[in-house]
């Protein structure tokens, strides 16, 4: 396992900022209430070690199918459904939501082999990531990638913690599944658009790995 490149400014910034903590705890609480100052020297622990497995980049063996669009993000299946989509005229569609949890790997993966044909950014607002209307209301970054059978709109959005979303993708790049393409920090949501005459093999609520699960196939 390692750490997203993400992670290193922020991890580094608690590092600082408990060390600090520290120092105070040991050097003036300790002397007068010990019992406080460990209790406050395990939960530093605990926070700092919750940060540093947000950032963790697991080693797995991924899914490279061409014939299957591969979930973009872990977490739960939150939403599977017929849409119609607005957005770069996708049109009627279906829509599977992942939603990732702070416990979640955060690092999101191309689903699919192609070329990103649309590239945008959208602000908005924090709604907690499972909300109804956070998929056309919350921050959000969509890319369409074209593939020989059709066309994929991800969009990661924005939860009520994250707000912070980042894409590395631009029009034009050639993509491989798998490749990781953004992160979103701290909990938040990945919606993917896929047409409808494409075969859906996930569950509501089914537990999902980014660059792993198989959510539908061409």
């Amino acid at each position: 396992m390692k750490i997203h490149k993400e992670g290193f400014k922020i991890i580094a910034g608690f590092a600082l900022l408990i060390g600090v903590l520290q120092l105070i705890n040991f050097f003036w609480l300790y002397k007068y209430f010990p019992v406080i100052a460990w209790i406050i020297f395990i939960i530093s622990l605990l926070f700092f070690a919750f940060i540093i497995s947000f950032f963790r980049v697991p080693e797995r063996k991924h899914t490279i199918d061409d014939t299957k669009i591969i979930s973009p993000a872990d977490g739960t299946i939150v939403v599977i459904e017929e849409v119609f989509m607005e957005e770069f005229n996708i049109g009627q569609c279906v829509q599977i939501s992942v939603f990732m949890s702070p416990l979640n790997v955060h690092l999101n993966r191309i689903p699919i082999n192609g070329k990103i044909i649309y590239n945008q950014y959208h602000p908005g607002k924090y709604l907690v990531a499972w909300h109804p209307k956070s998929s056309l209301l919350n921050e959000r970054w969509s890319i369409a990638i074209e593939h020989s059978k059709g066309i994929i709109l991800c969009k990661q959005i924005a939860g009520a913690v994250a707000k912070r979303i980042i894409n590395y993708t631009k029009v034009g790049d050639k993509v491989n599944q798998t490749n990781e393409y953004g992160f979103i920090k701290f909990g938040s949501r990945v919606d993917i658009l896929i047409p409808t005459s494409a075969k859906v093999l996930v569950k509501l609520n089914e537990k999902v790995k980014g660059g792993v699960t198989c959510l539908a196939k061409w």
